[in-house]
């Protein structure tokens, strides 16, 4: 862009130059004519649009300052059928193929081409995407987000229409049932090392052990949790596993790990997860020591995402650190493990002492009843962590982390950033009321604060950012960025109370 400025030196040819020139009015005329035509033709797509069509100029003006342009590359999924609908679509250029899973396959339903849009009934409703929406070759769309459209145009200005045509979003309680069957699954082997042969272990815990597992026809990785009946029933843990497969069958959040299936036998309950190629946060932060800032920034965001789409569903975590939070392929962080997560009435208070001893909350060790408000406080200390290699508040005995929580004294170390630290001490309030992300605004304050200052939360929830976490992530074998276990030879004793008859 031209702006009005004097030359301050002189410019000198070399050798013979040929030079085109502008005037800056006619540069200016043909900038002013452009952002006028694609404003019109903007304001003439949304005109065609079912659930805006009674609104006026000056509120569609309104949306158009709101939207933001996006690309998309070919094959790049623009939105992905079972997942949440919060993002309405406008084709500028390019051709986007709409897919349905039917029996298994994907089966293409439609084209759309510039000027149409889709998922307009995600701005005033809470779906899941019925549809998957594909780039066909290279794409732009101007798109706004549910938060951002809200705070634009009162949704009691709007018909509820709907759209059947297109992506046909209608309400699901739960994602659809999965064609894979456990006899299809074989295990994935250790190809060279000392365990060359055997089957590769993601991880083993108290628990139970989780194996890296493919199948044969198609090739896709699956982290299979396997835990023994005998010992669900010994801790007591029945219903709490009962509710985590309850729960992870229902959630569908590009921030939380998915289940795809679970299966039980006499002596074991199998959850059939998504494979997090990229390896634990924990074990990426024990071997640098600690995070540079933009990659803190970066988990911490993946977080507040999953925050949030679990909080609209009035699920609280309850066991945030650095262990349960895996890395995909793209470097993008993801919720596991929901063993401790409770769905909670807005106003209700529960008194359960759970999680882990670091991240505990004031109001869960005191026993005064705790809510959402404990998510965020374990947020305050897992951007600590991330940032320092260490949390705030440690000690080998749980009794001395409690008394260290509760005097609420952070010592900071020198290199962290004043906008880090604000962050941290508004999160870690000893009064959940007074916490970020527990006052009126919710989660937005989160978002808002200058932390996040370069974080394009858009363009993040759609997968455009580029992870800066993917510097931490080896090349090499599927199993690469995970420890290497031996083998379990010994068999579970056979469980036959009957208390997984719903599992």
């Amino acid at each position: 862009m031209i702006l009005d400025f004097e030359f301050t030196a002189e410019l000198h040819a070399k050798t013979v130059v040929r030079l085109w020139c502008m005037e800056r009015q006619t540069y200016r005329t043909i900038i002013t004519n452009k952002s006028k035509k694609r404003r019109e033709q903007l304001m003439g797509f949304l005109k065609t649009s079912h659930t805006l069509k009674d609104l006026n100029d000056a509120q569609l003006s309104k949306i158009i300052d709101s939207m933001e342009e996006v690309k998309y590359q070919d094959k790049d999924v623009i939105v992905r059928e079972g997942t949440e609908a919060n993002t309405f679509y406008i084709i500028l250029k390019g051709e986007v193929l709409v897919t349905k899973k039917v029996h298994g396959h994907q089966k293409q339903i439609r084209r759309m081409g510039k000027g149409e849009h889709f998922g307009e009934q995600a701005l005033i409703r809470e779906v899941l995407r019925t549809a998957t929406c594909t780039a066909d070759g290279p794409v732009t769309c101007f798109s706004i987000d549910k938060e951002v459209f809200e705070e634009t145009i009162p949704i009691e200005h709007l018909e509820l229409f709907d759209d059947t045509k297109v992506l046909q979003e209608v309400p699901q309680k739960s994602s659809p049932p999965s064609t894979l069957k456990f006899k299809d699954l074989v295990p994935m082997l250790y190809q060279e090392g000392r365990y060359q042969g055997d089957p590769v272990t993601l991880g083993v815990g108290g628990f139970g052990r989780v194996a890296l597992m493919t199948t044969v026809n198609h090739g896709k990785y699956y982290a299979v949790k396997r835990v023994s009946k005998k010992h669900i029933v010994a801790k007591r843990q029945e219903e709490h596993m009962l509710f985590e497969k309850k729960i992870l069958k229902a959630l569908q959040c590009d921030f939380i790990v998915r289940l795809h299936a679970a299966f039980k036998d006499t002596r074991y309950i199998y959850m059939v997860m998504e494979f997090c190629g990229g390896g634990e946060i924990w074990t990426k932060l024990k071997e640098v020591g600690r995070f540079d800032e933009p990659i803190a920034v970066f988990c911490t965001a993946c977080v507040v995402e999953a925050y949030a789409y679990l909080h609209k569903k009035n699920i609280m975590y309850r066991d945030l650190k650095p262990e349960n939070l895996m890395l995909d392929v793209k470097g993008y962080v993801k919720l596991v493990d929901f063993g401790f997560a409770k769905e909670m009435v807005r106003g209700d208070k529960t008194y359960s002492f759970v999680g882990t001893p670091e991240y505990m909350a004031p109001e869960i060790i005191k026993n005064q009843g705790h809510d959402f408000a404990v998510d965020f406080w374990s947020l305050g200390i897992l951007i600590f962590e991330l940032l320092v290699g260490s949390p705030p508040f440690s000690s080998s005995e749980p009794q001395k982390i409690y008394a260290k929580i509760l005097d609420g004294d952070i010592k900071y170390p020198p290199y962290l950033s004043e906008a880090a630290k604000s962050i941290i001490n508004k999160l870690s309030r000893p009064r959940p009321g007074q916490r970020l992300g527990n006052t009126k605004n919710g989660i937005k304050d989160i978002r808002h604060h200058r932390w996040f200052g370069n974080m394009n939360w858009h363009k993040l929830r759609v997968g455009q950012v580029d992870a800066p976490t993917v510097r931490l992530i080896r090349k090499g074998p599927c199993y690469i960025n995970f420890d290497r276990f031996p083998p379990d030879l010994t068999k579970a004793d056979e469980e036959f109370s009957g208390w997984d008859r719903e599992f």
